[in-house]
């Protein structure tokens, strides 16, 4: 099975950027379709954005999209999740999540993943 390490949280003021990233080992990254899911205090995880193994197709919540952007570089087995225009409401502990498959899509519920991370705490100050 694959493991996942998160890394890239931290403190932000409202309007800033961080990058997250998710470094995978122990299996072919390639034939894992990879998530990124964020749970605030309080609330379910949510869906933030997932990225096909190809890297060719990508989705978005609709609160982060025009914000956030997702890649991935199969060759360091790492994903990118890089977040613009931090807004308060992002505050959440970040988590990488990873499915092993054979679609050329990608998934955005929870439970279609069976391999997740440790998470990384995301803070936005207003």
């Amino acid at each position: 099975q694959v493991q996942l390490v998160e890394s890239g949280g931290g403190l932000v003021q409202a309007g800033g950027s961080l990058r997250l990233s998710c470094a995978a080992s122990g299996r072919t990254f390639s034939n894992y379709v990879m998530g990124w899911f964020r749970q605030a205090p309080g609330k379910e995880r949510e869906f933030v954005a997932a990225i096909s193994r190809s890297g060719g197709r990508s989705g978005f919540a609709t609160s982060v999209k025009g914000r956030f952007t997702l890649s991935r570089d199969n060759a360091k087995n790492t994903v990118y999740l890089q977040m613009n225009s931090l807004k308060p409401e992002d505050t959440a502990v970040y988590y990488c999540a990873a499915r092993e498959t054979v679609a050329t899509g990608y998934f955005v519920r929870v439970d279609d993943y069976g391999r997740w991370g440790q998470g990384t705490q995301v803070t936005v100050s207003s």
